[in-house]
């Protein structure tokens, strides 16, 4: 049986440790709130900005006005949930909401942004490869149905997420490693064909041939 000195030294011990996870939480939460107000602002900079870009292809413009509108909600909505999470009481039913929309919004906000940020990978893609055709081939309609198939994908998850913990982790884990190789593959193809083309304008430029300089101006904009 436990003596009174035993019982002390568990006391403290748990005691500690609940003092080195409070500041644990605290330390996350002092390094979330900033980041969260930095994520707010500057995506929401960028969502004003777009309109005045008139360079840019609108399939472009739409998908990066996505992706930071997404990650603004992320600083927004998915921060501050995990901090008021981690400083609410376990046991309380503010934990409990907190932790239900923490998932649910998280799992959606997150998952389209990682999946906008490898369908803009593939956009770049296709711009260098099309040329020309791009803007034909690459539409403000066929964009709209990726972007809304892509919401509609991740609410779902979010769902299956909820009711079963498990598959929707296993979901999770393929999306993350599929989105990572399709972006380090378009990126890789991208270089690929810009240093190709670099090769070619030294050697137009070389040559003393008259476009060897409108080719660089168009690998430096790609």
């Amino acid at each position: 049986m436990l003596n009174l000195t035993d019982i002390r030294n568990l006391t403290r011990i748990e005691e500690s440790s609940t003092l080195t996870g409070l500041r644990a939480y605290i330390t996350i939460s002092a390094i979330n709130i900033p980041l969260s107000i930095t994520a707010f602002l500057g995506n929401a900079l960028i969502i004003a900005a777009l309109p005045k870009v008139s360079f840019l292809h609108a399939p472009s413009k739409l998908l990066l006005g996505c992706l930071a509108s997404t990650d603004l909600c992320v600083g927004l909505i998915v921060q501050p949930l995990y901090v008021n999470y981690l400083l609410s009481s376990r046991c309380s039913k503010l934990c409990y909401y907190s932790t239900l929309l923490f998932n649910y919004t998280c799992t959606i906000f997150c998952g389209v942004s990682l999946m906008t940020l490898t369908a803009i990978s593939m956009d770049r893609l296709l711009a260098v490869l099309l040329g020309l055709r791009y803007r034909q081939e690459v539409t403000l309609r066929r964009v709209w149905v990726i972007a809304v198939t892509i919401w509609f994908l991740h609410i779902a998850h979010a769902v299956i997420l909820h009711y079963n913990p498990l598959y929707g982790l296993r979901i999770l884990s393929v999306e993350v490693i599929l989105c990572i190789i399709v972006s380090a593959c378009c990126y890789m193809k991208i270089y690929r064909i810009l240093h190709h083309h670099q090769a070619q304008v030294q050697q137009h430029v070389h040559q003393g041939q008259p476009n060897g300089e409108q080719i660089s101006l168009n690998i430096a904009r790609y």
